[in-house]
């Protein structure tokens, strides 16, 4: 998929919101032994501060992916990228990272900066081929991840 829209999120796509993110991570709980945070965030919150970007599927208007981002002083904060699981390979989840760098550019922010868990294997593939490179390994509690940044310079 080539043509999906990436816009802001409304309230009307809080619920969607949460079930893209609890299909897109379901897979993991088994696997690393915890639900991912991304799975127990405040969805609404996050749509109401302006965090949450969507993905749509062209024609349908149906979120198929979406990603929640933190301007900081020095960077862009990646917290998630969710794609529907019927969606993946289909262009989607680079379409999203291509979004984040656009958007971190329009607010004169130099890098990205995102972390995953180690035990999300398919991720640590997936990054550096987006251009992040691997910084830190750091464990937070029940969580192992590994810290990403990509400068945008």
């Amino acid at each position: 998929m080539s043509n999906e829209v990436v816009r802001a999120a409304r309230a009307a796509d809080v619920p969607a919101v949460g079930s893209v993110t609890e299909e897109a991570y379901r897979p993991y709980v088994a696997r690393i032994g915890v639900r991912p945070v991304p799975m127990d965030a405040d969805h609404a919150a996050d749509v109401a501060a302006g965090k949450v970007f969507v993905a749509e599927e062209p024609g349908t208007g149906r979120v198929i992916g979406l990603v929640v981002v933190e301007a900081r002083t020095d960077h862009l904060f990646l917290d998630s990228v969710a794609v529907r699981p019927d969606a993946h390979g289909t262009g989607v989840g680079r379409r999203l990272l291509e979004f984040v760098d656009a958007h971190a550019r329009a607010l004169g922010l130099p890098e990205v900066r995102l972390y995953t868990n180690a035990m999300m294997w398919e991720n640590r593939r997936i990054y550096p081929k987006f251009g992040y490179e691997a910084v830190e390994r750091r464990v937070d509690g029940p969580y192992d991840r590994i810290h990403y940044r990509k400068r945008l310079v």
